[in-house]
């Protein structure tokens, strides 16, 4: 039975365990397929990646032909230029050469003219010599005339009428003779007195020119009194806003703009700012002299400052314009700066003013500061960073030797750029006047 059972249940199960088996091969054929076509995924991705490296590769090297072409371009641009100068150095050339042949053609003719100047000296030369031989000749001549008229006195003794005729034409020669005689004793004694006249006259103006001498020394002496008694040291006197001399102990003579209009009578102008034209990065020996222009920008100069400011107190007024139109001033009732030897060191006094902040205080104290003579306290020169000589610590709060822009400015509670500035001193006793 169950030998029977077995095939009876065999042949029911066997087509479904064929379906199974066949079901099996085709997963086994589909994973094997999955596989190989994950591997062909896997291939294209790698040739994906492959050929953006490509691509990227293809870019790099399109930018750098690009770059090849730009610097194609510039060269033939180069080359282009470098055959327009070599056209131009050319006719430069042909130019110049055609000014030589030029200038040879007149070395020619002024060698010719040479030449010629030459033939002519030799020409003049060989009629002085053939003259020298005539005098000769005209000179044995007289001897042959002499020795000949000898012979004739002994003849005329023969002849009364030719001896007559000779003594007659004897007489007259020896007349012209003597005539000539006196006529050369008149022109000696005419020459030797020129030539004491002239002597005379040399001796005179010998004189004259020590006298002259004499008297320019002592008029420049009494100008000197008169400008040291005459001149001041300081624009108080003048009630104008121009140009006047200055007499200062230490430096002597020198011009100064004064201004009476802007704050009342009696102010230096030592610094100003009105028009750009004047560069102020300038060495240490340019603002100790000074530089500028009075009718423009300027700066008086250092040891001339230091001068004027050694003599009293003077007080120092700043005029200010900013570049919206605004005016301001600031005001310091004690000014001066010292010597050299301690660096033109800043002095200010009290403050006042119209503008708020008092910038100027934070350079008090300090050397002044150019790009060739560092002062300042910053790590570097501001002198360089700024381009311009001032008062620098590290660096300003204001700064007006500064080139026009934002560097030229007031710094306090705002930020003021400014289009115009003014520096001004006078003596403290001028303002209780």
């Amino acid at each position: 039975m169950e030998e029977m059972c077995s095939i009876h249940n065999y042949k029911t199960v066997k087509p479904l365990l064929d379906y199974f088996r066949q079901v099996r091969n085709e997963l086994e054929d589909k994973e094997i397929k999955e596989n190989k076509l994950n591997e062909l995924n896997s291939d294209l991705m790698e040739k994906y990646h492959e050929i953006v490296k490509i691509h990227e590769k293809f870019k790099k090297e399109a930018a750098l032909l690009d770059e090849y072409k730009n610097k194609v371009m510039k060269g033939e641009n180069d080359l282009q230029s470098c055959q327009n100068k070599v056209d131009k150095l050319e006719s430069d050339m042909s130019s110049q050469q055609n000014i030589i042949v030029k200038l040879k053609g007149e070395l020619a003719d002024k060698s010719t003219n040479l030449e010629n100047c030459e033939l002519q000296f030799e020409n003049l030369n060989s009629s002085l010599i053939e003259k020298d031989e005539k005098i000769k000749r005209f000179s044995e001549n007289i001897q042959n005339i002499t020795e000949h008229q000898k012979t004739l006195e002994l003849t005329l003794e023969k002849s009364k009428s030719k001896l007559i005729k000779q003594d007659e034409f004897i007489q007259l020669c020896q007349s012209k003779i003597d005539t000539l005689n006196r006529t050369s004793e008149n022109i000696r004694e005419q020459k030797k007195t020129i030539e004491l006249q002239l002597k005379e006259s040399e001796t005179k103006l010998i004189d004259k020119v020590k006298e002259n001498h004499l008297c320019r020394a002592e008029v420049d002496t009494l100008n000197k009194t008169l400008l040291n008694t005459l001149i001041p040291s300081s624009c108080s006197p003048f009630g104008d806003s121009d140009v006047h001399p200055l007499n200062v102990s230490g430096v002597g003579f020198f011009d100064v703009l004064c201004d009476s209009q802007l704050v009342g009578p009696g102010w230096i102008v030592i610094q100003q700012r009105v028009g750009g034209n004047e560069s102020f990065n300038r060495d240490w020996a340019t603002y100790r002299k000074g530089f500028g222009s009075y009718k423009s920008d300027f700066f008086l100069g250092l040891e001339k400052i230091h001068r004027i400011t050694s003599l009293q107190r003077f007080e120092l007024y700043i005029h200010l314009v900013a570049v919206n139109g605004s005016t301001y001033n600031a005001h310091y009732d004690d000014f001066k700066i010292s010597d050299e030897d301690h660096g033109y060191a800043l002095s200010l006094g009290k403050f006042s003013g119209t503008i708020k902040k008092d910038a100027m205080r934070n350079g008090e104290n300090m050397k002044f500061t150019t790009f060739d003579r560092d002062n300042d306290i910053d790590d570097g020169n501001c002198a360089v960073q700024f381009k311009s000589g001032w008062w620098h610590t590290n660096c300003y709060n204001c700064n007006l030797n500064a080139p026009y822009g934002p560097k030229l400015n007031w710094w306090g509670n705002d930020y003021i750029t400014i289009k115009e500035a003014k520096m001004l001193i006078r003596p403290k006793e001028a303002m209780k006047k």
